[in-house]
């Protein structure tokens, strides 16, 4: 028997998800997982379940987190190496993954996550690219400091920090704006790990009834 539960939204989508379920599966909890088809926001079902009537929503051994960054440190409770061992890099970390909770919302408008969609030239806002520019400084300026010995943020380990920005990444790999090749290096990277390869698979397997119009033919907004 699992220990709790961890209701996500569509996989194809939910960008939110993806970062709690990360969270989750990097620290190894035993839970069940019940994905809850969405529909633009928050849905009857998604109500009922969550208190914040949003996804990602974790019970786990009596406890109820519902909310994404609250998740990552719940998870990094029970599994520290989430986030780095060094005070300065985990810091870091940690400014940079509250950085991506609460901003980039031009980039979220423009360029919204669709796993089984090439959008290719799409999304090109000057309020999308200003975001774009600012998160390869983060991470240039990440993997100068502590990313040595690895492909990710912060080296050879895939930690809360990738798992914040692993939706920014699948929004690049679909709409392809233009990047540095260092930023184009880490998004291959963050691609290949399994567990981000097993999210995709996943969400190619999901019902074509749950995909959305508003997802799947979104207006597209040309470049400023």
């Amino acid at each position: 028997m699992s220990d709790g539960r961890l209701y996500l939204g569509n996989r194809r989508y939910s960008s939110w998800s993806l970062r709690g379920w990360l969270a989750v599966r990097l620290a190894g909890l035993d839970v069940e997982e019940v994905v809850i088809p969405l529909d633009g926001g928050a849905t009857e079902a998604v109500r009922r379940i969550s208190p914040s009537a949003l996804v990602p929503y974790l019970e786990h051994r009596g406890l109820h987190i519902w909310e994404s960054l609250a998740i990552c440190e719940y998870c990094a409770e029970r599994a520290p190496a989430l986030w780095p061992a060094d005070l300065a890099a985990r810091t870091h970390a940690r400014v940079i993954a509250a950085e991506m909770h609460a901003g980039f919302r031009e980039l979220r408008l423009a360029m919204p996550m669709n796993l089984g969609r090439d959008f290719s030239g799409a999304g090109r806002t000057a309020g999308a690219l200003a975001d774009i520019a600012r998160i390869e400084t983060i991470w240039a300026e990440t993997r100068a400091r502590f990313g040595g010995g690895g492909d990710f943020l912060f080296g050879a380990t895939f930690n809360a920090a990738d798992a914040m920005y692993a939706p920014v990444v699948a929004r690049l790999l679909g709409y392809r704006p233009d990047l540095t090749a260092a930023s184009r290096a880490y998004c291959d990277a963050v691609r290949a790990h399994p567990l981000i390869m097993a999210w995709y698979s996943d969400a190619a397997a999901e019902p074509e009834a749950w995909n959305q119009a508003r997802y799947e033919n979104p207006v597209m907004v040309p470049p400023a």
